[in-house]
């Protein structure tokens, strides 16, 4: 009895045991419900707005432009034909997100490029640009072209002959400097090959383009000049860039036989089509390096064309040099 005055002078109520853990049981659901809402919800944060893909035009040509973010999407085993092509300023990039363009440099671009490509293989260094020119582009190459095609020759090693060396290289080909083409589609795809390789196009040579009919072929061998077989060079091919303008049916693919050192100590028959394979597809483009880095020649960059099966083969090739080989 006393005890229970001494609680209630105090201001303290006795409760059963049972109420007091009803009302903790309650309070923790409760707690939880509300809590979660008022306190647990995650900030709306909005994306930042899409950067607009900005026009890389020539006056002269229509309108054509490198592929900014959101130009055009497609895996390499691409789509329905056009797919992505002539997408308006406001076209969403992969993934449906834009990048904001960074300050640039006098000789700088404005807006930020996006240029789909597969690394396929690390020696050589090789990679594919799935769709890298539209259908016109390539149609406007071939038909410059097409007016000026030779049997194709070979640059001979000392001793060599054309007559023993005729079955090396079966087709027929030209050259084309992007001023020989009046529709400015070889000077499109010379600006937007500088933009993915780096290089600048004075260091490239004219367009080597070519056509393989049925069964014809190029065997095996290097872009780059070996001094030790060549003599000295003033400057060098680093790099190979081709942009495949037809479709071939079967047939008629770019070769590695050495690729990542395969073959290299079999004896390796220099017309065998073996090792990696690249497709021909219209508007693909392939460029693989003849160097390493240090400037030493690359061995497994040997590379052939498969004969043409069924179908015919157009491709433009461009050599790129390690100094300026044009004004």
């Amino acid at each position: 009895m006393a005890s229970s005055l001494k609680l209630r002078r105090a201001g303290v109520v006795r409760c059963p045991v049972g109420i007091v853990a009803l009302m903790c049981v309650a309070a923790f659901f409760l707690g939880g419900f509300y809590g979660s809402g008022l306190f647990g919800r995650v900030p709306d944060l909005k994306a930042p707005a899409r950067a607009v893909p900005a026009s890389f035009t020539n006056p002269s040509h229509r309108g054509m432009r490198l592929e900014r973010a959101g130009d055009r999407r497609g895996s390499l085993d691409g789509g329905a034909e056009g797919e992505g092509e002539g997408e308006g300023e406001g076209g969403s990039a992969e993934g449906g997100q834009g990048w904001p363009a960074f300050d640039h440099g006098k000789t700088g671009e404005s807006s930020v490029s996006t240029v789909p490509f597969q690394m396929i293989s690390w020696h050589p260094r090789a990679y594919v640009f799935p769709r890298f020119a539209p259908r016109h582009v390539c149609e406007n190459v071939l038909a410059a072209a097409s007016k000026r095609m030779s049997p194709s020759g070979l640059a001979l090693r000392p001793g060599e002959s054309e007559d023993g060396t005729r079955d090396i290289r079966t087709s027929s080909g030209t050259f084309l400097s992007a001023n020989m083409d009046p529709s400015g589609s070889l000077a499109w795809v010379e600006r937007k090959m500088a933009a993915v390789t780096g290089l600048p196009v004075n260091h490239g040579e004219s367009f080597n383009v070519l056509r393989y009919e049925l069964g014809q072929h190029y065997d095996s061998h290097m872009d780059v000049f070996d001094p030790k077989e060549y003599g000295p060079q003033s400057s060098n091919r680093m790099a190979s860039f081709l942009l495949y303008l037809t479709d071939v049916e079967e047939g008629g693919e770019t070769m590695f036989p050495y690729e990542g050192g395969r073959n290299m100590n079999i004896g390796y028959n220099y017309k065998d089509c073996i090792g990696l394979k690249v497709k021909p597809r219209m508007g693909d483009a392939l460029l693989f390096w003849s160097i390493y880095p240090n400037g030493t020649i690359d061995p497994t960059s040997l590379h052939g064309s498969c004969p043409v099966v069924k179908g015919s083969k157009w491709v433009a090739t461009k050599w790129i040099r390690d100094k300026p080989f044009s004004s």
